[in-house]
């Protein structure tokens, strides 16, 4: 499975938008030059992002997007499914009792693989903007423990 561009670059934005719009709002422009993310792309994706209520645009002179909530309350899962990026982990229609081989019944694995996406989705639920911003994410190292780790690395 392979999560495309848009649920990526979407990610990385609203990340940004939680480390650099502490301030105040934030230019796309910004966003795109530090993420080097196309301009025209974000402002999709951004659009998306505010029909989906996870953003706040301001305008005027010194305008731009603000997160709708804090950034601990907003999910990844949240933001993926806001731009439209299925989480899927089969090739039929997710709850359908046929699809998998040749669209007339289901795979020996569906079961499987139908389950690797329902915990990638509640893994991707159980993380917030937060976490990533802090490196709080499951299997990786603590941000006080990461200096020690690259000098043991190093020996």
């Amino acid at each position: 499975m392979k999560l495309s561009t848009k649920g990526r670059y979407a990610v990385m934005a609203m990340v940004d938008l939680a480390q650099f719009g502490t301030t105040g709002p934030v230019a796309l422009a910004e966003v795109a030059d530090r993420q080097e993310i196309s301009l025209s792309y974000l402002e999709q994706l951004f659009a998306k992002l505010r029909r989906a209520g996870l953003v706040k645009s301001v305008r005027g002179p010194g305008g731009g997007y603000k997160l709708s909530y804090p950034a601990p309350e907003i999910r990844i899962a949240d933001v993926i499914t806001a731009v439209d990026e299925p989480i899927r982990t089969t090739g039929c229609a997710p709850g359908a009792a046929t699809g998998c081989i040749r669209r007339t019944s289901r795979c020996m694995t569906h079961d499987l693989w139908e389950e690797l996406g329902h915990q990638i989705h509640s893994y991707l639920n159980s993380v917030s903007l937060e976490d990533v911003c802090t490196g709080q994410i499951f299997g990786s190292p603590q941000p006080e423990l990461r200096p020690a780790m690259a000098e043991i690395a190093a020996e």
